[in-house]
This record gives C-alpha cells, sequence and structure tokens, in this order.
C-alpha cells in the first residue's frame, strides 16, 4: 500500500514537470483545459504514485532548454500532463 505523500510537496512535482515540458498551468485553467477540481487529482494521483524518486532525479536532470516534449515514461499523470499541453 502506497501511502499520500505531502500535498505541497507533491504539488511543486507536479508543477515541475508539467513545466519542464512546457505546460503552463495558470494558461491550461485560464483556457478551460484543466478545471480547479482537475489540478487537484493531477496532485493527488501524483502524492500516490512510487516513483518520486525517479521523478526527483528526472528533475535534477532537466538544464535549461530545450524542455522536454513528453513527462518521464514512468510519470503516473505524464500522459494527462502531456494532453494538457497546447497544440
Amino acid at each position: 500500500m502506497c501511502y499520500p505523500g505531502d500535498t505541497d510537496f507533491h504539488f511543486w512535482l507536479t508543477r515541475s514537470v508539467g513545466r519542464s515540458i512546457g505546460l503552463n498551468f495558470r494558461q491550461a485553467l485560464d483556457d478551460g483545459r484543466l478545471s480547479a477540481d482537475g489540478y487537484l487529482s493531477l496532485v493527488q494521483a501524483c502524492q500516490v504514485c512510487e516513483h518520486v524518486t525517479s521523478c526527483q532525479h528526472w528533475l535534477g536532470g532537466q538544464k535549461g532548454l530545450p524542455r522536454q516534449k513528453r513527462a518521464p515514461e514512468f510519470c503516473r499523470i505524464g500522459e494527462k500532463l502531456d494532453a494538457l499541453k497546447p497544440h
């Protein structure tokens, strides 16, 4: 069983992975591509992910541009983050 992690920590992980792939959460919210409840659901899914250490290592390797085109394969919410990017 995986227990939820700290909400603030996983908010920042979610935000950081999103930013590294070029996702602007504020713009996604403003454009209606993401709701506040949807954002909360992303963070909550991140909270129970078993790949936190891998995520931190992946984020640590993201130095400057170019940004990654996709979230890492192991990311529990990666497909959802990828789908939120503007086309």
